[in-house]
């Protein structure tokens, strides 16, 4: 069956010398109607559609410009190309503001104008066969590779290239493709735990020398401290629970105020706010905050524990730089988010670090799982993502990020911890001791049924923890791959409630490979 032939009109009251034109789009496929003037063209788009409108702005009677906002009310969709003799700035300013998709100044040859409308209309599917054809004979190469041999630049490599694939095929609607993609993470997820597992306590230990990835503790000092010492002033952001797939979707919107360069770095474990976050901002892993500073860490686990998160980056700048000014702000409820909004010309100081906690992602995730509206609104990875886009075209996070390339102020934008898209129940054996959290837990006596969906380690040091319940200070389990931890007592609660969740705690790398951006205001 051939295919019909896309339907172009061309308004221009010169159309006797466009023959050739509309000959030339007639063998390339495309069928062209022919109309002098705006009045002509406008009772055309009443009686019948067309998929792409042509049009000339200077034309007696009524201008194009002005047959552009008529068109739109009888179809609001229908790409415009404006093909005009005026180069005139005033002109082309007009034809942008009333969304003109193309604008072409004459004279053009029919190369030119069957360059353009290809683009318009055919360019989306010649994008998805483009990606399709690519990520075939990629896919290949990254099903076959020997993961064992991966290094922690390697994983980041291949974590970050999988990531831009599933935003890549979501974009050319290749759902297909994606299950392909998506049927290598359990192996993948699987093989980073082990790798985490046999080098996280290597790393960690400061006296031991070796290569390692940056971890939380170093974001100050290796990424916002050599920003300070080029420049008096300097924004450090952090967006709570952002995973990497989430800032590929958000970075070409911030690309429009900034130069962006992104880098990554490996959050501490357990990957959950009271840890990784304090770590970020203090340079010191939970074990030594609580040494120093025992009146600031409790055995709890809510977010209480972040409470001095101000004061732990003072101490951290002052350690590394001398007094440096900081200016903090936390944006967790709609309340605190226009304040910000409202006042966003002086929340960045006029020196030192201006540190801003954007908290909605982190709070989205949590209530996903108390609310149906939520979870449908955020059913996957892709819903989360376009919420995420939402959210941020609206946010405080936008409106400072403004306020920061207006001023000129470099800024650090980056995030504690990711999370993981969690479907597979893990039943956990334990004494009445063990703490509640879904992807991590503490206890005496605590080991997953199933050694395979947990990692255990039974010496706090290995993870620079604060000792629990005595000298020996118990067993850490922290989960793998898409598991969240369930007690054989509430097993059928825990599945029900909790299936399909976003958590964060564990070890993958959807929670642990995290974005760092360092923002150049464009001049």
């Amino acid at each position: 069956m051939v295919a019909a032939a896309r339907q172009l009109l061309w308004v221009d009251d010169e159309a006797d010398l466009l023959e050739s034109h509309r000959l030339f789009l007639a063998e390339k496929g495309y069928a062209v109607e022919m109309a002098r003037n705006a009045s002509d063209a406008l009772e055309l788009l009443r009686r019948r559609s067309f998929d792409l409108l042509l049009l000339d702005e200077q034309m007696p009677g009524m201008r194009g410009l002005s047959m552009v906002r008529e068109a739109r009310e009888l179809a609001p969709t229908l790409p415009v190309v404006m093909v005009t003799k005026s180069e005139d700035d005033t002109t082309l300013r007009e034809a942008l503001g009333v969304d003109v998709t193309e604008y072409l100044v004459k004279p053009v040859n029919p190369r030119q104008v069957l360059s353009v409308v290809t683009r318009i209309l055919e360019g989306p599917q010649i994008r998805q066969q483009a990606v399709a054809r690519t990520f075939a004979g990629r896919f290949r190469d990254l099903e076959s590779a020997d993961l064992r041999a991966l290094e922690w630049r390697d994983w980041i490599a291949r974590f970050a290239e999988v990531v831009q694939w599933d935003v890549d095929l979501t974009a050319a609607g290749e759902a297909g493709l994606q299950g392909s993609l998506r049927s290598m993470l359990p192996d993948s997820r699987r093989a980073f735990a082990a790798y985490v597992a046999a080098h996280y306590p290597r790393w960690v230990n400061k006296d031991i020398e070796g290569d390692r990835p940056p971890l939380s503790i170093d974001v100050v000092a290796e990424f916002l401290l050599p920003v300070l010492e080029r420049e008096s002033r300097a924004l450090f952001i952090v967006v709570d629970c952002l995973r990497l797939d989430q800032w590929r979707v958000l970075e070409p919107l911030i690309a429009a105020h900034f130069e962006v360069d992104t880098t990554h770095y490996f959050s501490i474990l357990p990957t959950a706010t009271p840890y990784a976050r304090n770590a970020l901002f203090s340079g010191l892993f939970p074990g030594e905050i609580a040494a120093r500073y025992p009146d600031w860490w409790g055995e709890r686990e809510d977010e209480t524990l972040n409470a001095h998160e101000k004061e732990l980056l003072e101490l951290h700048l002052r350690e590394a730089r001398g007094t440096t000014l900081v200016r903090y702000h936390k944006v967790s409820s709609s309340l605190e988010a226009d304040q910000m909004i409202r006042n966003v010309a002086n929340a960045i100081a006029p020196e030192g670090v201006t540190a801003c906690v954007f908290n909605f992602i982190d709070l989205l995730t949590h209530g996903r799982s108390e609310s149906a509206i939520l979870y449908e609104v955020a059913r996957d990875e892709q819903a989360l993502r376009q919420l995420t886009v939402q959210w941020f075209n609206r946010s405080p996070l936008l409106a400072i990020l403004r306020e920061a390339a207006a001023k000129g102020v470099p800024v650090v934008l980056t995030s504690d911890h990711g999370s993981i898209h969690c479907n597979t129940p893990a039943t956990v054996l334990a004494r009445r001791d063990a703490t509640q959290n879904l992807r991590y837990k503490f206890g005496t006596d605590i080991r997953a049924e199933n050694a395979d969906q947990a990692l255990l380690f039974t010496n706090p040091d290995d993870l620079r923890l604060p000792h629990r319940g005595g000298a020996g200070g118990g067993n850490t389990i922290l989960a793998t791959g898409d598991c969240f931890f369930v007690y054989p007592t509430k097993l059928r609660e825990y599945q029900q409630r909790y299936r399909g969740s976003f958590l964060h705690g564990g070890v993958t790398p959807e929670e642990v490979i995290l974005p760092l951006a360092m923002l150049t205001p464009r001049r």
